[in-house]
């Protein structure tokens, strides 16, 4: 079968598309100079290779003959991989939702040759299928006759699109004014008010992990605010376990594997989209991590344990970093590799072993998936029956192992693995395992020497055959969360590395500084000053699925203040918060990683510095026991740091003590 232009790239979504009858371009200047040339409109199709319906699509539409010859005959089409690609993927999504008012994968928008697009939507199908949306031939045939009769009109929608996108750029509500402390707290209350208190969560179907949101909570719930509020308290902590219990009881998690699927498609975290994707599990490890040193639950720590036994086991590339996702599909059907019938058991297990496991898991003849199969989720909550299936799991898990497995995309991601190696940094404190620490630090560095030039400039992604494409904000911003939090925890194994991570934290930052500061408004834009042009140069409050990176530099230049003490960070640090005021009031959960940052930097980050013979290892073992709040422990040997441990909170400095036990009194 001939091959088209995308046979040649690395992406695995876009080699997945190779052998499609479209004639697909990558993203570049060869595409548009085509679609300028032959005067053609544009499709840009935009997915990823975990993406279900991107597959359903291409199953249907992309791979039929008829269908591609209308593409090819009356189109220029290009296909983009979001997840190398972001900073394309952003642009076509906001210009979709203000469409449609809602977007999604795969998203196919309609362009001018120059790029601007004027129609879009996500998936579509081949034929009528009485669901409202028009068959994807009949939407190709009435673009490209509306641009050759109508041209004018898609061209003032296109400036309209681009001219709203621009002034998307100013945060909604922003009154020139930073965000005040008891702004926080409404905040808070405010996302709670969407709590399902019945299925945890916020809102409804489908559920999505709020790991950002229950990371805010969990901050505020540390504040003098909400301590001396034992209603608020309590509200809290109700929202916040019940959630983190439902999704690790649900079958939105891997009862057998480990490791979290991206959302839950019903409101009962029982039946998933099985695709598994590395940011969802690395701000998960987080999550239950910080859960476990509040509330002490075993179910959190067995959660991590897990999803970082998962991370290595399947994730972990052999020469670094982590791979990018796990596919939905197995064999051409969603959830065939998790699903179980309850013969498969008595075969696995033998018939008594399989009764208890099918009663504890859920397993019935009726099946609560699809063909009569199901997806494990725990019916008994208690601890207890959970640990008592442990050898059981093992089984099925060696079972699983031998059925045909999904594909995996072995892209590693600089902004992904970021989160990962500060979730695995996290956890190591948490749990007081020093070798997570360490694996965070080596893919802390593996970052460092692989997807950075001689420049000091970043690359987006890293593939067999090399780091591609130039980094954006959330890459810059999250890498140096990462070495952030490298910088906190490794002095506990390794006396005095913690200031190199310093050093290359603040080194990061000033590329960030220069190259994506917008100096007339509050905020950083997504892509750098020297980046490809595109049609817009945008700037994103809004979490997603991710923490965006102008939340995140909240996070770096509240620390990076405390440890430098350099006025420019905080400086900055004020100009960023005059951007959510008016978000945190209308919409909590979209901005709930800055909100987590600002109320960090409201209560102060702590900062112990050690000098002489005093280690840290005791007092990071009794900090882990403590509920979690941002602290850096560092050894130095500065002339001027006076023996013993020395707490910071902000930039006060008490005495230093010469016991553990009296800084963690002061904390």
């Amino acid at each position: 079968m001939s091959k088209n232009r995308l046979a040649d790239e690395s992406s695995l979504y876009l080699k997945q598309h190779a052998e499609n009858p479209v004639n697909w371009y990558p993203w570049g200047e060869e595409a548009w100079a085509a679609a300028r040339e032959q005067d053609k409109p544009v499709i840009i199709s935009i997915g990823y290779s975990a993406c279900h319906w991107c597959h359903v699509m291409a199953h249907e539409s992309f791979e039929d003959e008829y269908i591609a010859g209308l593409m090819n005959e009356h189109f220029i089409c290009i296909k983009v991989d979001r997840e190398e690609r972001p900073d394309v993927d952003q642009i076509y999504m906001d210009a979709i939702q203000m469409i449609n008012g809602h977007g999604g994968w795969p998203l196919n928008a309609f362009c001018l040759p120059d790029g601007r697009p004027f129609f879009g939507g996500t998936y579509f199908p081949p034929e009528d299928r009485g669901q409202g949306i028009i068959p994807w031939p009949q939407l190709l045939m009435r673009i490209s006759d509306h641009y050759k009769r109508n041209r004018k009109d898609l061209e003032e929608n296109a400036d309209n699109i681009v001219k709203n996108m621009a002034h998307s750029n100013t945060p909604m509500g922003a009154t020139g004014e930073a965000i005040g402390n008891e702004a926080l707290i409404e905040a808070a209350q405010g996302i709670l008010s969407q709590y399902d208190s019945e299925w945890g969560g916020f809102g409804k179907a489908p559920k999505f992990p709020p790991s950002m949101t229950l990371d805010f909570l969990l901050a505020a719930r540390s504040t003098k605010a909400v301590e001396s509020n034992s209603a608020l308290a309590a509200s809290i902590d109700k929202s916040v376990r019940h959630t983190l219990d439902a999704m690790a009881h649900g079958g939105i998690y891997d009862q057998i594997g480990g490791g979290f699927a991206r959302y839950s498609v019903d409101e009962y975290w029982l039946i998933p989209h099985f695709e598994k994707m590395l940011y969802d599990n690395a701000l998960l490890i987080d999550i239950y991590s910080k859960a476990w040193m509040r509330y002490r639950d075993p179910l959190y720590k067995a959660i991590v344990e897990e999803c970082i036994g998962w991370l290595e086991r399947e994730m972990k590339a052999p020469d670094g970093g982590f791979y990018a996702s796990i596919d939905a599909q197995s064999e051409g059907e969603e959830g065939k590799y998790y699903v179980w019938i309850p013969e498969e058991l008595v075969e696995i297990l033998g018939k008594e072993d399989a009764a208890k496991f099918a009663d504890i898991y859920g397993i019935t003849e009726k099946g609560n998936f699809e063909h009569g199969t199901s997806n494990p989720a725990l019916v008994y909550k208690a601890i207890e029956k959970r640990d008592s299936m442990a050898s059981q799991r093992e089984k099925m898990l060696a079972a699983r192992d031998k059925r045909t497995p999904p594909g995996k995309d072995n892209k590693r991601l600089l902004s992904w693995n970021s989160m990962v190696v500060r979730a695995l940094a996290e956890a190591g404190f948490a749990f007081q395992k020093p070798e997570w620490i360490v694996l965070a630090r080596e893919t802390a560095d593996w970052l460092w020497e692989n997807l950075r030039d001689e420049y000091g400039r970043f690359y987006t992604v890293y593939y067999t055959e090399g780091a591609q494409h130039m980094a954006n904000l959330d890459d810059y911003a999250h890498y140096i969360e990462a070495l952030l939090a490298v910088a906190a925890k490794i002095d506990t194994i390794d006396p005095g590395a913690a200031q190199s991570y310093i050093d290359k934290a603040e080194a990061v930052t000033a590329t960030v500084m220069e190259q994506f500061q917008d100096k007339r408004e509050a905020g950083f834009f997504f892509v750098s000053a020297d980046h490809e042009e595109l049609i817009t140069r945008k700037k994103d409050w809004f979490d997603n699925a991710r923490p965006t990176g102008n939340s995140s530099m909240v996070h770096v230049l509240s620390a990076l203040y405390t440890l430098t003490g350099k006025e420019k960070y905080i400086k900055e640090l004020g100009e960023l918060k005059k951007g959510y005021p008016g978000i945190a009031e209308r919409a909590p959960s979209a901005v709930a990683h800055a909100l987590s940052g600002i109320t960090q930097d409201a209560m102060g980050i702590a900062v112990v510095k050690t000098k002489g013979d005093y280690s840290l290892t005791d007092l990071s073992a009794q900090l882990s026991e403590k509920p979690w709040r941002e602290t850096y422990l560092i050894t130095t040997d500065d002339e001027a740091q006076p023996e013993g441990f020395q707490l910071c909170v902000g930039v006060q400095c008490l005495p230093p003590e010469t016991e553990p036990e009296a800084v963690v009194e002061l904390l």
